[in-house]
């Protein structure tokens, strides 16, 4: 039998009542929101590149399926509402290893130059 893997997906929403709930993908669903082993993106980006039909169609599903922080196994990719100020500063790559170096502390660059 063949069980799909889901992956976590932070949700950071600028609203002040915001939860920074966390949510669960299937690996499918997952490859759509993020592909090419983006982890960082915004709604606006999402919906743009996989087109409105197709979002709503997983986000759907996916708010279906909220996780505790404190069960979730890992963070797999964070996902950005209300707020496309951002994306003047997340990285090209959308890759967590792939942040400007002046934005993250030391020892961030030393794991994340060890991971490119």
């Amino acid at each position: 039998m063949h069980f799909n893997l889901m992956k976590n997906i932070l949700i950071v929403d600028g609203a002040m009542n915001a939860t920074f709930s966390v949510f669960q993908a299937t690996d499918e669903e997952f490859a759509t929101l993020f592909p090419n082993g983006e982890e960082i993106d915004l709604v606006e980006d999402v919906i743009e590149r996989t087109g409105q039909a197709v979002a709503e169609t997983i986000f759907a599903r996916v708010w279906e399926r909220p996780v505790l922080k404190s069960e979730a196994q890992g963070i797999h990719a964070t996902l950005i509402y209300d707020d496309p100020s951002r994306r003047d500063y997340l990285p090209p790559s959308r890759r967590e290893i792939d942040w400007d170096e002046s934005s993250i502390n030391e020892a961030q660059r030393r794991l994340f130059r060890s991971r490119r």
